[in-house]
């Protein structure tokens, strides 16, 4: 595949999971590597877009820019690196962490469902900017049952110990006196906001799984633990949904 962005021929394999620099550096002295069908043993090249690169006479898949959906699985924290516990970033293959995709936002150890990664900083800062209103929905269990009063509740935007939840949709799906799903909708990212909402109903949160992001949903094909990079398509609809001039206070 053609490089994307413009930079060092030792950089940029070292962003492709090929090695620490010194290590790619001596993978291109020995001749490994092909510029545009030829032999290139300068390190130093700075190369262009649309310049094709091969090791050892396989075509290399040069993308830096990458966006990736994963269906997070409980138990798994949502940061690049822990020295205890098993992160979303190690769920995927090296040239992800290698290339700078990084979580865009986070889901809380216990919840599951759609998280986005991407290596587009600009991109994951307007996706997560609360002035920008980017609704999640949730698909969540509770441990008792859901009415209207809770629909209104939700929807007047709920008083938490440290803040105010801005206005949410809450919908019922099912609804007993031992236990409810529903669906609801935020625009924020607080910590644990969901069950922090619920909580404040009397509700504790048995399950939590996140469908969606603006207007990426997740892939049902997708088991947990499971991830696939975003088609074209996907890509652009999240890039138009935080399109425009920059939102100021």
């Amino acid at each position: 595949m053609k490089v994307d962005t413009p930079m060092r021929l030792d950089r940029l394999l070292s962003m492709l999971a090929l090695g620490t620099r010194s290590q790619v550096r001596q993978i291109v002295k020995g001749g490994r590597i092909a510029v545009n069908g030829k032999p290139e043993k300068n390190a130093d090249r700075r190369l262009n877009l649309g310049d094709g690169l091969a090791l050892d006479g396989q075509p290399l898949d040069a993308r830096t820019v990458r966006h990736v959906m994963l269906n997070k699985p409980c138990g798994v924290l949502t940061a690049a690196m822990d020295r205890k516990q098993k992160t979303v970033l190690d769920l995927l293959p090296p040239v992800y962490k290698a290339c700078g995709c990084m979580p865009v936002g986070r889901l809380d150890k216990d919840t599951e469902g759609l998280l986005l990664l991407s290596t587009d900083g600009e991109l994951a800062h307007r996706l997560l900017s609360p002035k920008r209103h980017v609704q999640k929905c949730y698909r969540a269990e509770v441990d008792g049952p859901l009415g209207q009063d809770d629909i209104n509740a939700f929807r007047q935007g709920l008083v938490l110990s440290d803040f105010t939840a801005q206005p949410a949709k809450l919908e019922i799906l099912t609804s007993d006196t031992e236990q409810a799903v529903a669906l609801v909708w935020v625009s924020e990212g607080k910590y644990h906001q969901v069950r922090r909402m619920f909580a404040a109903r009397g509700r504790t949160v048995t399950a939590l799984k996140r469908l969606s992001i603006g207007p990426l949903a997740l892939d049902e094909n997708l088991r947990p633990g499971a991830y696939r990079e975003l088609e074209p398509w996907e890509a652009q609809l999240l890039l138009s949904a935080v399109s425009g001039e920059e939102i100021h206070e």
